[in-house]
């Protein structure tokens, strides 16, 4: 039976840039970073600190997909248009001039939405990350 989500993948243009990005930027914390020793493979994770069990692994697109997919996933990542992480927050708006801050693309501000306060930012590789500040839904 299943208990949980442990493992969510998210693909980025370069390993490394990514997990400074989510690590420095957003603090998350490194929990894997394991290459094969003849270079063939790497296994990033990282997870936010209140989330342990939740692993995000940082991975370029490549094998086991094929050229044409790995294309098309880094095209979508040129075009700013693969989805990434929801993330909820304490405060959205306080959230969104931190990041702004610190050089965060923002391709939507604070905005009210029925089920609270909602941003889209895009991480370093352009991945959406949608940020919500939950309120009770009253529809």
């Amino acid at each position: 039976m299943i208990t949980n989500v442990a493992i969510t993948s998210v693909f980025v243009k370069d390993v490394d840039a990514s997990k400074a990005f989510y690590i420095d930027v957003l603090g998350f914390v490194e929990n894997a970073d394991v290459t094969l020793a003849d270079g063939s493979y790497r296994w990033c994770t990282v997870s936010h600190p209140s989330q342990p069990e939740l692993a995000v692994h940082l991975t370029v697109p490549g094998p086991p997909h094929s050229p044409d997919m790995v294309a098309a996933i880094n095209r979508a990542l040129d075009e700013g248009g693969m989805h990434g992480l929801g993330m909820n927050v304490d405060d959205c708006r306080k959230t969104f001039e931190d990041l702004s801050a610190k050089g965060v693309e923002f391709i939507q501000e604070p905005e009210e939405r029925p089920y609270g306060i909602e941003a889209v930012a895009r991480d370093n590789s352009g991945n959406w990350m949608v940020l919500v500040e939950h309120r009770a839904y009253s529809g």
